[in-house]
Order: structure tokens, then C-alpha cells, then sequence
């Protein structure tokens, strides 16, 4: 307790409380700017800390990654551009809203359910980080391989109406993870010879032109159709966002525990668990329908599963210095940087930072209300101004946004091209969020399984041979047999009741 209360003095003092606000408005700036990804706002901070004590150095990234989670949901919801990659899972959900005026209940349900998830990560992190990270690293590749797959499976509950379009649309994302070296022997696949496709095609840009370039076509092919979205009163947003937490508690609560359990796991991260927590949400809706068109349902469980994941990452991280994200392996070095070294013995070592650590997560999640609402008044205001002045701007932030990445112009064409392609898919009835999903998880389902492969000298069944992996495979194959077994269930169903009905007559 008196660790505790050492910490808590330490946060208090005012130019550790000024970092932390700081901290908090340029990651709300940075997660609202499309193509700006939580990971940049952290790499932009780290020449900062280099003048800063262990403390406020992390707490500056803790706050800034928390807010720039949130923050991806803003131009997600406005202009149906991803702010973060986390936020891709339920963007077609925020966005309907705000065509239909409901902008403010879109941004206020995200910010609502993401402080809430990102508040128990952080009460989980504090209480249980240990029990937590020995769980982790009782994965090995089998485990990562089925976890892949698993994820991958959750294509038929966002693919819409058609389950094949949704399989096809997933096998182009499968593809595009393929480009670069090969996870054996590491020979180049698909590069045509550009030394820039050597390293894969990079997700942030993929992204802003897979969501942003198809509504910018649309528009320059019909700018008659696109005038000014009317949109609702923002003095509503706290009402609606507290109400929709008292009616989405068990979404809350399997969002949150989803998010901390795939955020534990290293490389996996926000935003796996936010397209887990959507597939999961529309499993369980009563109106799976309405996914993809505006689900509440969607946007609340993804929400919570995006910040509670980012308070599982530091699990790993601090128990044992495994980065369990790219923000947790620079926060690893800023602290090995203040010669503080991660592992069992920090807790030891440096209990007041650890668990000040602890509090600052809890402060930033509870701070992120107030601001987020802040923001939410102003930005709402945005997708008000006329199309004719607003599109260009959007082009603008693309282009930006996909420049800032590595800093060559491959990159903007990179996201031009996958955004024609991403135009003609929708134009065909095919959906983007299975592509999306295949990109994000292709190359961890492809090395997983060549290492696991490589482990079992070929034999298969050694993917069932650990109990946590036989448990992920069985229920990966469950999914993939189910609607078979249902389907075939039905129609022994209709054809006895054909026969019966016939033998009556």
C-alpha cells in the first residue's frame, strides 16, 4: 500500500500531471489525423523523452497511445477513413450512422466503450499482470497458428449476405500478405522486381486506400449525389454514450476480457482483437443484420476490445521485456534507456514506476471522457462543410498520411492502387473488411505455420498436440463445420416434413 500511494505523490506533481495532458491532446490530434496510426504518435514522442524521468517519459507514451486509439474512430465515423488500423473492424458500422445523422452516437459510443474497456486493462493489468503473462507464454506457434486461423474464420460474420463474395474477398487479402519475402527461404514473391514491395505491402496505407479512395471515386464520378450530411445535436453525446453502457454490459464485458487475452499475446495487438470482438459481436447480436450498416452492437464490443488489448500488451512487456505491439517494444527501450530493464525483477527493482505505470493508464482512460467529448463537439462540425471543400481535404490527409509512413512516394501510389481495387470490389458486391482481415492476419497464419511445420517435421497432427492448441483447433474446425452440419440439418428437416405432409395426403 505504501508503494501504491508513493506512486499516486509521484503522478500529482504538476509537471508530470502537465506531460500527461500534453501528452493526451497530441494523441488525440495525431489518432484523428487518417493514416496517423497510436505506434507514430508514440515514435513522434521518443526524442522528447530523452529529457524526461522514467515516470512522465512512459506516462507520456501510455497517454498518447491510449488517446490515439480512441482518436482512429473520429475520421472512421466522419469520412469513413480508419484514424488507427484498429479501428477498420467496425468502420461501415460508424459511418452508416453518420449518414443516417447519427454522427455524435457513432463517436460517443466509441469514446464511452473505449475508456471503459481501457480501464479494465488497466485494473487487470495492475491486478493480475503476472498469472496474466505466464498464460502468454505458454503459446508457442501452434497456439499463434490456430489463433490466426481462428481469426480468419471470422470472415463469414463480416462478409454481408454473401458468404462466397466474402471468401473470395478474403483470398485477395491473402494475396496482397504474400508480396515481399517469403517466409521460407525468403525469396521475393510478387515484387516485379521494386525493392520497395521487398518488405511486404504496408498496412496504413492499404488501409486509408481501401476505405478513403473508393467514397473519393464515388464522389468525382457523381458529385451531384454528394451534398452536405445532416448530422445530429452534439449537446446529446454524453447521454447517449452512458445510456448505451448501461444497455451493452455484457458486450462491454466480452469485448474488454477479449481485448486484455489477444493483447497479452505478442504480435497480435488492438487490432486483431477489435475484428475478433466484432465477428463475436455480431455472433451473439439479436440483429446481425444491422452489422456493417450501422450496428451499435459493433462499434461498443470493438471499442472496448481496442483500449482493454493496448493495457494487455504491457503484460508481457513488463513482466518478462516481451513487446507484446510495436508501442510496447519502444516503451521497452525508453525504459532500458532510463536503466530500468523489464522482467520479473522490475517489480522488485522499481515497484514505484511499475505501479505508477499502473495509475497513469488509469487516469489517461478516465481523462479520455472529458477530452474525448472536447474533441467530439468540434470534430463533428467537419463532415457540416460541403462536399466540393471537403473531399480535397481528405485526399490531402490520404496522401499525407501515407507519405508519413516511410517517406517515399511508393507508398501513395501503393494506396492509390489498392484503393482503385478496393473501388471495383465494392462496385461488384465484394466486401473490403475480409480483405482487410486477410492482410492483417496472413502473414502471421504463413510463418506460424512454416515454423510449426518445420518444428513437427511435417506431421500435422502435432498442431493438435498441446492442450491450448488442441482447444483453438477444435474450436476453429467447429466453426468451419457448423453451418454444414445446420445446413444439412435443414433440409432433412424439410424434406421429412415434405414426406410426412405427401403420406397425410
Amino acid at each position: 500500500m505504501d508503494i501504491l500511494f508513493g506512486a499516486l505523490s509521484m503522478i500529482m506533481q504538476g509537471d508530470v500531471l502537465l506531460i500527461i495532458t500534453l501528452s493526451a491532446i497530441f494523441g488525440m490530434v495525431v489518432g484523428a489525423i487518417p493514416g496517423l496510426s497510436a505506434t507514430m504518435a508514440v515514435a513522434l514522442l521518443v526524442p522528447v523523452t530523452f529529457y524526461m524521468d522514467p515516470l512522465p517519459a512512459i506516462g507520456a507514451i501510455v497517454t498518447a497511445a491510449a488517446m490515439a486509439i480512441f482518436a482512429g474512430d473520429i475520421p472512421s465515423a466522419l469520412i469513413r477513413i480508419p484514424g488507427t488500423p484498429a479501428s477498420a473492424a467496425y468502420i461501415d458500422d460508424a459511418y452508416s450512422l453518420t449518414l443516417k445523422g447519427r454522427a455524435a452516437e457513432a463517436l460517443g459510443i466509441g469514446l464511452g466503450f473505449s475508456a471503459v474497456g481501457g480501464i479494465f486493462g488497466a485494473l487487470v493489468l495492475a491486478v493480475a499482470a503476472p498469472s496474466l503473462a505466464h498464460f502468454a507464454l505458454r503459446f508457442s506457434s501452434y497456439e499463434y497458428f490456430w489463433l490466426a486461423l481462428l481469426g480468419l474464420s471470422c470472415t463469414a460474420l463480416v462478409s454481408g449476405n454473401s458468404l462466397l463474395k466474402g471468401a473470395g474477398s478474403l483470398l485477395i487479402g491473402l494475396w496482397l500478405s504474400t508480396i515481399g519475402l517469403g517466409a521460407v527461404g525468403g525469396a521475393p514473391r510478387f515484387t516485379f522486381g521494386s525493392t520497395e514491395l521487398l518488405g511486404g505491402i504496408p498496412l496504413v496505407p492499404a488501409l486509408v486506400g481501401m476505405f478513403a479512395i473508393p467514397e473519393l471515386i464515388r464522389y468525382a464520378l457523381a458529385p451531384e449525389m454528394n451534398g452536405k450530411v445532416v448530422t445530429d445535436a452534439v449537446s446529446g453525446v454524453a447521454r447517449l454514450m452512458f445510456r448505451s453502457l448501461a444497455t451493452n454490459i455484457p458486450g462491454l464485458l466480452r469485448g474488454s476480457f477479449l481485448g486484455i487475452i489477444v493483447g497479452i499475446l505478442p504480435a497480435a495487438g488492438a487490432g486483431v482483437a477489435s475484428w475478433m470482438a466484432y465477428a463475436i459481436a455480431r455472433k451473439f447480436s439479436r440483429h446481425p443484420e444491422e452489422f456493417g450498416q450501422g450496428s451499435v452492437e459493433g462499434i461498443a464490443e470493438s471499442g472496448a476490445a481496442n483500449n482493454a488489448a493496448l493495457g494487455g500488451t504491457w503484460v508481457p512487456a513488463l513482466v518478462f521485456g516481451i513487446p507484446g505491439d510495436a508501442i510496447t517494444a519502444i516503451a521497452i527501450g525508453v525504459l532500458m534507456m532510463k536503466g530500468i530493464s523489464p522482467g520479473p525483477l522490475v517489480f522488485v527493482n522499481s515497484p514505484d514506476v511499475m505501479y505508477g505505470i499502473f495509475l497513469i493508464f488509469l487516469l489517461a482512460n478516465v481523462a479520455m471522457i472529458p477530452l474525448g467529448l472536447l474533441v467530439i463537439k468540434g470534430a463533428v462540425k467537419i463532415i457540416q462543410i460541403d462536399r466540393s471543400i471537403l473531399m480535397p481535404i481528405v485526399l490531402l490527409f490520404c496522401l499525407v498520411g501515407s507519405y508519413a509512413m516511410n517517406n517515399t512516394a511508393f507508398a501513395i501510389g501503393l494506396m492509390l492502387a489498392v484503393g482503385v481495387l478496393a473501388f471495383f470490389m465494392e462496385e461488384n458486391g465484394f466486401p473490403v473488411a475480409p480483405a482487410i482481415l486477410g492482410l492483417v492476419l496472413g502473414q502471421m497464419l504463413e510463418e506460424n505455420f512454416v515454423i510449426s511445420m518445420a518444428k513437427a517435421q511435417g506431421d500435422i497432427l502435432q498442431l493438435f498436440s498441446r492442450p491450448i492448441s488442441l482447444a483453438l483447433g477444435l474450436l476453429t474446425i467447429s466453426i468451419w463445420i457448423y453451418p454444414v452440419l445446420a445446413a444439412v440439418w435443414c433440409n432433412a428437416k424439410r424434406r421429412n416434413l415434405f414426406v410426412s405432409n405427401a403420406e397425410r395426403q
